[in-house]
């Protein structure tokens, strides 16, 4: 009698365990289903990362070959097929040498329409400020001093990675305007700082000087015909899929942050 009771037992058991497995089958489906295209979609998603990255790496190198040619009409061609690969810090990276390019045409509106997009596609602060410093750089003859004065503020705020050559430029815009007064005080603070470049500084002084002297023109001849901004030779790359180019005038421990 007790054999019987633990078989009918042992037999309600296991029926309720294949109605529990029944009524979880469908729930533990979907969910490894799920998991399974999660995976698919990530993987499918770094290919297409990996594929776009080489392929602007590639095109951004044959531009860089074509100008160190000077070949500027396959130049821009190559930029402009790196920056539609769609990989942010190459896209950056390639609107800034078409700009670069239109800057070299005498084309200043357009080039600062082209660092203000490399400005807005860039991968972090570095890019970005670095592309928003050339485009307020690229308007200092033409813009208006209110429009100069909002684009280079912000980036001369002491914790931007520009931010000396920012209130150089914002100095120099002050000059231009006929501030006379505010371009010596920002000059000042320029030769004052421990973070400005020992070229900077200099230039800051003879600006003062020249400022002093009732020489104004002098001291915007003096402190256009140095660059505002580090050198930008022809940018050289890392292999594309483990690194990216740093920008120019950036350290190359920045190499890398483009990806």
């Amino acid at each position: 009698m007790v054999d019987l009771f633990d078989e009918v037992d042992e037999q309600l058991r296991s029926d309720r365990y294949v109605s529990l497995f029944r009524r979880l089958a469908p729930w533990v489906t979907g969910l490894f289903a799920l998991v399974l295209l999660g995976y698919l979609a990530f993987w499918g998603y770094k290919a297409w990362q990996d594929r776009n990255l080489n392929t602007a790496a590639s095109a951004y190198q044959k531009g860089v070959d074509a100008l160190s040619q000077g070949d500027v009409a396959n130049a821009q061609a190559s930029f402009q097929a790196s920056e539609k690969a769609g990989a942010p810090g190459y896209k950056t990276l390639a609107l800034m040498q078409q700009a670069a390019l239109a800057l070299a045409d005498n084309k200043n509106t357009d080039a600062a329409k082209l660092y203000d997009q490399a400005a807005a596609a860039a991968p972090n602060q570095l890019f970005g400020d670095l592309a928003r410093l050339r485009a307020a750089q690229a308007l200092l003859d033409t813009a208006p001093f209110a429009q100069l004065q909002t684009r280079l503020t912000p980036l001369a705020d002491s914790k931007r990675p520009f931010s000396a050559y920012a209130k150089e430029a914002l100095a120099m815009a002050e000059l231009l305007a006929g501030k006379t007064a505010d371009a010596r005080r920002d000059f000042t603070v320029v030769s004052l700082s421990f973070g400005a470049p020992e070229d900077m500084r200099q230039r800051a002084q003879l600006a003062i000087a020249a400022i002093d002297g009732g020489e104004a023109p002098s001291a915007i001849a003096a402190v256009k015909l140095a660059a505002t901004m580090p050198p930008s030779p022809p940018m050289t790359l890392a292999p594309p899929v483990t690194a990216a180019p740093a920008p120019a005038g950036a350290p190359a421990s920045q190499a890398g942050a483009a990806q």
